[in-house]
């Protein structure tokens, strides 16, 4: 379910001007906007220089609107220089922080893009998995070896006595491999 059937809108932004909103209509796939997928469209524009930020969303409507953005690809046939923007994040009303509608910057040249997208990624699963570390609960950690539980309980105590039992009514596992 990341993918969205919802209309999506850019705007592009540079040094010269902005393109105002856009639809993404024609995709060079049949199916636009599915998950795993990278769709292609072609913006007709005025040149607007170095590219600096977008801004990009979808309208909301339509069954399952929400949509998991990994990043956009500019290319400028004028220059042919690549613009990323890395967003790794929902566009959705019932997920993240409620947005439908993101401002991405550009990625700076000067730094790695895999470290960059690291970084996202990190924030996306702490995000997903904060939730597990909030005030009141017990994480049970399993190991394979000795088949027992550690808990971190909710008063900062650990028991590492490897009891095999689920004793708590919010239980959590991690599977840690070694």
């Amino acid at each position: 379910n990341a993918g969205t059937e919802a209309d999506v809108y850019i705007s592009v932004y540079g040094e010269r001007g902005d393109t105002g909103s856009r639809q993404l209509l024609r995709s060079q796939k049949s199916k636009k906007f599915l998950k795993g997928q990278t769709d292609v469209f072609a913006v007709e524009a005025v040149h607007l220089g170095h590219l600096y930020k977008i801004v990009i969303g979808h309208n909301g409507l339509g069954s399952g609107n929400g949509w998991f953005l990994d990043k956009v690809v500019i290319k400028d046939p004028i220059t042919d220089l690549d613009y990323t923007f890395l967003c790794h994040r929902w566009l959705d009303q019932g997920q993240d922080d409620g947005n439908i509608a993101r401002e991405l910057a550009v990625t700076d040249a000067s730094t790695l893009p895999g470290r960059q997208e690291l970084e996202l990624k990190r924030e996306e699963i702490w995000a997903a998995e904060k939730w597990k570390f909030q005030k009141g609960n017990t994480l049970q950690f399993y190991n394979r070896l000795t088949h027992g539980f550690i808990c971190l309980n909710p008063d900062s105590r650990v028991d590492a006595l490897g009891d095999k039992k689920n004793k708590y009514g919010k239980v959590f596992f991690m599977w840690i491999y070694s």
